[in-house]
């Protein structure tokens, strides 16, 4: 399994690289028609794996469409490359049951990493997750799960344009219902004019990032789409254990 990064071409490894073009059967599941092309240009017997999707059709289901067909291609006795947007280990449900299942069958299957959006979002935003610490979760989950946080480190919510969502739909964004769900989760930490960044990376190394700067109390009124990541900042204020900062006294 390996992942094209974000931006189109330039953001793919040269050992992913190496594997597209050495795969007997090459998968991919790609968000737009030019890495597509770019993807057929290093090896010209590349599938797709995005009409697995459907309107309507569970996720769950068209994830283990494509888990199905690559491990078809695998018992077939072909050496097989699946490509996926960005790193092939970060959203992507596919890569991680077919490695598992292939390695059940007694077959080995390996994951190279890729540029993920977050390391793209790191990048953009100029965020450094070692400063205050970095807490990541995919916003349904975070709301469904309810889960605990540290409001003064920097918080993640990945999806939010597909909140409660078990398919895909043309023209999908957040329902404003569910982003006042969201908002009303968030307000329990967060003053309402606390500033998010709603951020997209950029998939072409010719255009910008989406980067979206609203107060918390806007989220509800704001287009959100399937591709949107939220960015929460931390607050600032944070206690220190003065036994600990003793140690740097030691020295």
């Amino acid at each position: 399994m390996v992942g094209t990064g974000i931006a189109l071409a330039g953001q793919a490894t040269l050992e992913a690289v190496d594997c597209m073009r050495r795969a007997d059967t090459l998968f991919y599941a790609t968000p737009n028609p030019a890495t597509e092309v770019w993807i057929r240009r290093i090896n010209p017997s590349a599938s797709t794996l995005q009409d697995c999707y459907a309107e309507g059709k569970p996720r769950d289901r068209t994830y283990r469409e494509m888990s199905d067909r690559i491990l078809s291609a695998v018992r077939a006795g072909r050496q097989v490359c699946a490509v996926f947007y960005g790193h092939p280990g970060v959203f992507v449900q596919p890569s991680h049951d077919a490695i598992r299942r292939a390695r059940r069958e007694g077959f080995s299957a390996r994951m190279l990493p890729g540029v993920s959006a977050e390391a793209c979002l790191f990048a953009d935003l100029g965020v450094d997750p070692g400063e205050v610490g970095c807490q990541s979760f995919e916003a349904t989950d975070f709301l469904a799960s309810r889960r605990r946080f540290d409001p003064t480190s920097v918080l993640i919510l990945w999806q939010v344009g597909m909140l409660g969502e078990p398919s895909i739909r043309e023209g999908m964004e957040g329902r404003t219902d569910r982003l006042r769900v969201l908002t009303a989760a968030l307000r329990r930490h967060y003053p309402a004019r606390h500033r998010l960044v709603l951020y997209e990376a950029s998939q072409f190394p010719v255009s910008e990032p989406i980067v979206m700067r609203i107060r918390l109390s806007a989220l509800p009124a704001t287009p959100v789409l399937p591709m949107t990541t939220i960015y929460v900042p931390p607050l600032q204020s944070r206690s220190l254990d003065p036994r600990i900062m003793e140690w740097f006294d030691d020295g």
